[in-house]
């Protein structure tokens, strides 16, 4: 009994080891790693190929397209006319000087000095010019209405903003809403806010409550703060139609 059982059992044992243990070292390299294998590592091979091609491409296409875009702007700006909206940011500082008329938003402000310019020099109205040009990707209020013209001395700049809303408006646009910051030390807006707010959403043909105007002195710091100068921030979102 005992030598027919040892030859029995040890060749099981023998067996079930062999084939218990080779299959499974044998068969986890082909469950684990070739099975995962063709998409973990193809996968994110081919990924990483892809973002470098297009984090490197942009870059390389916006430097060589830069150089041209002043040229070429308006043909930018009608290629991103199907942009659900657009936003942009105007700048604009102007020296004061004694002897100009002191002009934002269109309204004359009683001051004992005025904005130094070629045309009137409305630093708020050249400001909203400004940003909406460059929410359509257009050149700035200096290059389409350049100093060096002598048509636009002295200019009402409400023609500036009839130009910037027809342009927004042919690109198929319209004001979503316009927040615009005036930097001054003297003299004080308050009285005079509302007026120049409705102003400015006449000539831009928006609502009202979609025209945003503050002011705020400069802690009598540099040339603003000194009452030397006078300088508008304005952002605007551009809706399409």
């Amino acid at each position: 009994m005992a030598m027919a059982a040892t030859p029995v059992y040890a060749p099981s044992i023998a067996t079930t080891t062999i084939t218990t243990t080779k299959p499974l070292s044998r068969s986890l390299p082909r469950l684990n790693l070739p099975a995962p294998n063709p998409y973990s590592l193809r996968t994110p091979s081919s990924l990483s190929l892809r973002a470098a091609q297009t984090t490197r491409r942009p870059v390389v296409f916006a430097s060589a397209s830069t150089a041209f875009e002043v040229d070429q702007a308006p043909a930018s700006a009608a290629a991103s006319k199907v942009l659900p909206f657009r936003v942009g940011h105007g700048f604009d500082l102007h020296r004061l000087e004694p002897g100009y008329p002191l002009i934002i938003g269109g309204i004359n402000i009683p001051h004992d000095k005025g904005c130094e310019a070629h045309s009137d020099g409305d630093v708020l109205l050249h400001c909203v010019v400004d940003a909406i040009l460059g929410a359509l990707g257009l050149p700035d209020i200096g290059q389409i209405f350049p100093d060096s013209d002598p048509k636009w001395r002295g200019a009402d700049s409400s023609v500036f903003i009839r130009e910037a809303v027809r342009l927004m408006h042919e690109a198929g646009y319209e004001i979503g809403n316009l927040d615009a910051t005036l930097i001054l030390q003297r003299p004080k807006l308050s009285p005079h806010k509302e007026t120049m707010r409705a102003n400015l959403a006449k000539l831009l043909g928006a609502d009202p409550s979609v025209v945003n105007l503050k002011a705020k002195t400069h802690e009598k710091v540099d040339s603003l703060g000194e009452n030397r100068s006078i300088a508008a921030h304005t952002v605007v979102l551009l809706m399409r139609k």
